[in-house]
């Protein structure tokens, strides 16, 4: 065999397949094998060793690149999308909440799930960015409810920019649960939106704890701005359709996963099943 004929070894192919992707951005298996000329089983190996690496993302049947995000979506574009998963992830997140807390909660439809928990909660503080969380907290006269303030971003329906971040780092937070239009292993949380990076910057540093709260859709692409990188939180809520490789990969990072299964549960119900040591359905998969 000659030296152009020898096989690759896993790294030079793994190059290799970037090379392709970075040429075509979205590739079939078979596709792959064909061009590697290796078996199905290897190229789905070195998909999810990519994967598990932050620089490729599988999708049904391939693998393309992972992709960037140009404009923040609007608040009408998204509150009526994933609402399973989306209360999924509130669901998850309900063991974090209890009386007499500071909670931030980040702008988005995401973290907007979660104010049918917190509203019953006693004694209870809100700092958030978000209108929409706002009007849906205004009647609730037993949360005490603190908007940053900022520069109105009319299509987010929320405040950005230097002001709302100078009012949260004059804040001690309980915890902050920050929300993402894009997210990846290798850049962590990004935005397209420059004004956005200092708010969420200022409300993790207040907090004493802080939560990453994104559906899976979001994973695997990145916005122009970096804003934190992954080992930043101390916790990530997402849903259950993340790829298992990714998921190993922000295990690897040191950061707490918990993937929440698209059938919200209750507290009461994670308790009980908790007790009995039974797992159904339902469950929360957490590491």
């Amino acid at each position: 065999m000659s030296e152009n004929d020898a096989p690759l070894i896993p790294d030079q192919r793994r190059e290799e397949l970037m090379r392709l992707l970075r040429r075509d951005s979205v590739l079939s298996v078979h596709q792959l094998v064909e061009l590697l000329g290796v078996s199905h089983m290897t190229v789905r190996r070195d998909i999810a060793a990519l994967e598990r690496e932050g620089r490729a993302f599988s999708v049904a049947g391939g693998v393309r690149l992972v992709t960037s995000v140009r404009h923040e979506p609007t608040f009408a574009s998204k509150v009526d999308i994933e609402t399973a998963e989306k209360q999924a992830i509130a669901a998850a997140c309900e063991p974090m909440l209890h009386d007499d807390m500071l909670v931030y909660l980040d702008a988005g439809t995401t973290t907007g799930a979660l104010v049918p928990t917190i509203r019953t909660h006693a004694g209870m503080t809100v700092i958030t960015n978000d209108f929409a969380i706002v009007d849906q907290l205004s009647s609730a006269t037993h949360v005490e409810v603190i908007h940053v303030g900022g520069r109105l971003d009319h299509a987010n329906r929320s405040s950005v920019g230097w002001l709302a971040a100078e009012t949260l780092r004059r804040l001690n937070i309980d915890i902050a649960f920050i929300s993402t239009s894009s997210w990846d292993i290798g850049r962590g949380v990004t935005t397209p939106s420059e004004l956005k990076v200092e708010v969420k910057v200022a409300a993790v540093s207040s907090a004493s704890e802080s939560v990453l709260v994104a559906t899976s859709s979001k994973f695997g692409t990145f916005g122009m701005y970096r804003v934190l990188p992954l080992r930043r939180f101390d916790r990530i809520v997402t849903d259950s359709h993340l790829p298992d490789a990714a998921a190993d990969g922000i295990r690897d990072l040191g950061v707490g996963l918990t993937m929440a299964s698209a059938t919200p549960v209750s507290r009461r119900e994670a308790q009980e099943n908790d007790d009995s040591g039974g797992i159904d359905g339902r469950t929360l998969a957490s590491d």
